[in-house]
């Protein structure tokens, strides 16, 4: 294998080592996949406007999450099925993400549960949570992740139905039969059945709850002290409506462009949805990410932090722990680079004046045609 320079890298090599099925589940986005590709490309409509002759010999890129300090404003967003990717799937997640000193966020629909990934050891880990028809294995689900030191709960709202996702049902995607979904084993609810269009879309259909509405975001404060983030918000009424129902954060995500095809990127939202949490509580974003530069871009339009979800399924397919380590490396010394490039020493440097978007400057006008 030669040199790896940037995250991208690896998708190319998780492309070649993976089972088609298993590939196109973890690339592919819903329908055209118009916002799939605007996810990344929306990032180049962002310029710098970096600052000169500033002491940049130290640089500071640690934070804190929800009272939690770690090493960089990046974190690792809940993929499902991560041993689908490499046999030691979210064992070698976790660990990574613990040696990198940043959070992980397990996913409901994990090939480990949450009792094995608290086993690889220390670490800062969230839960991301889909809402059960049944809400007793909802609760259950809670309490465990509670139990296993699990710091904060990620409820994903933008999810009552599976998006279609052509390749899986081209596909006819299915959990591979040596794997589970873990946490949900002694549930039965941990096998997927094989249909005749994308199996995880007709697992969704029977198990997840379509009724789910801000009334659940409620009740799951009832059921536990762990903060809960909203992922999912794109607009900013939906994220006065978080704040009213007691998100103790929001992550502005369009799941990867998996659900609704055209919605915006999640860099062209977040600064609705920034302006409209007036700082209440902390925004973070997902989708797109493959560049420290994105990082930058993110933080100066009010992100508190990113989240990067494919990258790492393709490093772990590559590389497994290693691969996960060396693209977190890899981007905390790109967004190094840049804050010294632009001239800021610690996140709080970093400010909207350090960018300029399309969208910022006077769109000419064109003069009708007669």
């Amino acid at each position: 294998m030669e040199e790896i320079t940037n995250v991208m890298e690896y998708e190319a090599i998780a492309k070649q080592k993976l089972p088609k099925m298993v590939f196109d589940y973890y690339a592919s986005g819903a329908e055209d996949q118009w916002t799939l590709r605007e996810n990344r490309f929306a990032f180049s409509r962002i310029l710098f406007r970096p600052r000169i002759l500033i002491d940049v010999s130290k640089i500071d890129m640690t934070t804190t999450v929800l009272g939690f300090k770690i090493s960089m404003p990046i974190m690792i967003a809940p993929t499902a099925m991560q041993k689908m990717a490499h046999p030691e799937g979210e064992y070698a997640t976790a660990r990574a993400a613990s040696a990198a000193g940043t959070i992980m966020t397990l996913s409901s629909w994990a090939t480990s549960s949450v009792e094995e990934v608290a086993s690889t050891g220390p670490g800062i880990r969230f839960f991301q949570l889909y809402v059960y028809k049944d809400r007793n294995v909802v609760a259950q689900l809670v309490r465990r992740a509670e139990r296993a030191g699990f710091k904060a709960i990620a409820l994903t709202v933008d999810t009552p139905r599976l998006g279609r996702r052509e390749a899986d049902i081209k596909n006819r995607f299915t959990l591979p039969p040596f794997l589970t979904l873990r946490n949900f084993e002694g549930l039965d609810l941990g096998k997927m059945d094989q249909a005749n269009d994308s199996g995880l879309a007709s697992y969704v259909a029977g198990q997840i709850d379509r009724s789910l509405s801000w009334k659940d975001v409620k009740w799951l404060q009832t059921i536990t002290k762990l903060p809960i983030l909203v992922k999912g918000v794109l607009t900013a009424e939906d994220a006065r409506l978080a704040i009213q129902a007691g998100a103790a954060g929001i992550i502005v995500s369009n799941h990867g462009a998996r659900q609704l095809d055209y919605v915006p990127a999640t860099i062209m939202a977040l600064e609705e949805v920034v302006k409209a949490s007036q700082g209440r509580v902390p925004v973070f974003l997902d989708g797109g990410v493959r560049r420290g530069t994105d990082v930058f871009k993110a933080l100066a339009l009010g992100a508190s932090g990113i989240f990067i979800g494919r990258p790492v399924v393709f490093s772990l397919a590559a590389d497994g722990e290693a691969g996960i380590r060396k693209a977190l490396q890899m981007l905390r010394d790109e967004f190094e680079l840049t804050m010294a490039l632009s001239g800021c020493r610690s996140l709080k440097e970093i400010t909207r004046d350090h960018i300029v978007t399309d969208w910022d400057l006077p769109q000419p006008r064109i003069a009708p045609r007669l």
